[in-house]
């Protein structure tokens, strides 16, 4: 996936983004508000060298303290240091646990050291902070300072300023405070803005994880190029998915909405997909249940024939049959009724207006794969297409049952209907080595309930106003409004 596709994977999929956000964020605002506020106490040291006062001396002073001070920041969170301070304060901890809260810093090529400590009450790290900075300044004196030698038995020699008592030892290193700690007015942690930021940040990464685990592991189709990239079959034509379609399967007949439109265009793609050899016999089927078939059957034949194309549509679902109800005809006599000799094809042929012909399903049989795979089956087929130019025949899905398989060879080309974001690749592989098993023509893809992105081609092309023509008249609307409601059974669920 690039980076263009998953960006439109997070446009579309934006309420799991929206979701992550909101959780990544209330996680961050409840750590913020649980957290116990944290103090930080600062003081700075000053390592100096008693030293003379000539030039060599200061310079070598101020290496030999570079040199040292590192060592020294060390020295800050030992229990020498700890321990007493603990005790002086009567500080209820151990001076383990003090020290993991003293941190000792030494500014690069500097003699000072900047000693901090972190509490969650802004006075008691001060106090902490210049005890500490007290008790270190003393322990790194003591060992500095040189150790007595152990006076040897010598004779005495009467010599008064012999007998006289040694000058102690004294440090050549001295610690003096430059900056003493006071109580900070605000704590250091936790920051809200930066948990903020942090939830934020980890609400969108947890986002395109998820985005992208669910766009590895959905393999379904969510544009028709994506369709024609996974299988070798022309893409005929792309049907926009329309809410009120399950109250009015049958797109107007003169309307420009963009149903009607996207199955005009269907009709002209499949005129020319075939040129030098045309189908005059199509089934249209689909892999399962739900992908609008019967919807696409329907109309495509209802446009085949305003165009001026002699068509007649057959119900050849015998399982679930809709074609009737939709169009207000009458049921019980139809496909079966001729395939067991019950009637002629003249004598159930039933007219819609637009000059389409319907030929009803007929009584539902017991053995509609037997039928439909018949020789009966095939002599009804090649009488319809002497009388009609074109004939579609809506069928069941190829993979709950075996229907359309026996039928598919009767026929001259199949249309594959793939719902967006329904039908997966392996249902749509399993389909079409069915038909191709059974040595079906296909002729193409229908892409149906296609989302219509906003000023996409349908937005554009959606209404010829502004081309100079005018617009669906009201009367249309209604006539169909009328003829949609004598449905009796949903037709985008076949």
């Amino acid at each position: 996936m690039d980076l263009q596709g998953f960006l439109k994977a997070l446009a579309r999929r934006w309420p799991t983004v929206l979701v992550c956000l909101v959780l990544a964020v209330g996680a961050a605002l409840a750590v913020t508000s649980v957290s116990t506020p944290v103090y930080e106490a600062r003081t700075q040291l000053f390592v100096a060298t008693r030293t003379g006062e000539n030039t060599v001396d200061l310079n070598e002073g101020q290496t030999f303290s570079q040199a040292r001070v590192q060592s020294y920041a060390e020295i800050v969170r030992t229990r020498q240091v700890t321990a007493p301070v603990v005790k002086r304060l009567r500080l209820r901890t151990t001076p383990e646990e003090l020290a993991s809260r003293i941190t000792a810093v030494v500014p690069l090529k500097t003699v000072l050291i900047d000693i901090t400590v972190r509490d969650t009450e802004p006075r008691r790290a001060a106090r902490i902070a210049n005890t500490v900075a007290s008790r270190f300044s003393w322990v790194v004196e003591q060992l500095e300072t040189p150790k007595r030698p152990v006076p040897s038995a010598l004779p005495e020699t009467g010599d008064k300023a012999e007998d006289a008592a040694p000058v102690p030892p004294v440090s050549p290193v001295s610690l003096g405070v430059t900056e003493e700690a006071v109580a900070p007015t605000s704590p250091t942690s936790p920051r809200p803005l930066l948990n903020l930021a942090a939830g934020v940040v980890g609400g969108l990464l947890l986002a395109a994880g998820l985005v992208a685990l669910r766009e590895t592991l959905d393999t379904t189709f969510k544009t028709s190029e994506a369709l024609g990239a996974f299988i070798a079959l022309p893409g005929l034509g792309t049907i926009p998915y329309d809410r009120n379609a399950p109250k009015q399967p049958l797109v107007s007949a003169d309307g420009h909405s963009k149903r009607a439109e996207a199955f005009r265009k269907l009709r002209t793609n499949l005129q020319f997909s075939q040129v030098d050899d045309p189908p005059r016999i199509i089934v249209v089927t689909s892999s399962v249940p739900g992908e609008g078939k019967t919807n696409i059957a329907m109309n495509l034949a209802r446009s085949l024939a305003e165009a001026g194309v002699s068509t007649c549509l057959v119900d050849g679902d015998l399982r679930r049959p809709c074609v009737a109800p939709t169009f207000g005809l009458v049921q019980d006599g139809g496909l079966t009724t001729v395939l067991i000799g019950q009637a002629r094809v003249g004598d159930v042929m039933q007219q819609v207006a637009g000059g389409l012909s319907v030929l009803a399903s007929g009584a539902v049989p017991p053995n509609p794969a037997e039928l439909l795979a018949s020789a009966r089956m095939e002599e009804v087929l090649r009488e319809l297409a002497d009388m009609y130019e074109v004939v579609i025949v809506d069928t069941a899905p190829l993979l709950p049952v075996a229907d359309t398989v026996g039928l598919a060879s009767l026929t001259q080309g199949a249309l594959l209907v793939v719902r967006a974001g329904k039908t997966n690749r392996d249902q749509v592989r399993t389909a079409t080595e069915s038909l191709e098993r059974v040595g079906a023509r296909m002729l193409g893809t229908v892409f149906s309930m296609a989302p219509v992105p906003k000023g996409g081609r349908y937005g554009r092309y959606g209404a010829y106003g502004q081309y100079g023509e005018l617009p669906a008249p009201r009367t249309s609307a209604t006539r169909e409004g009328r003829a949609a409601s004598a449905v009796t059974r949903p037709t985008d669920g076949t």
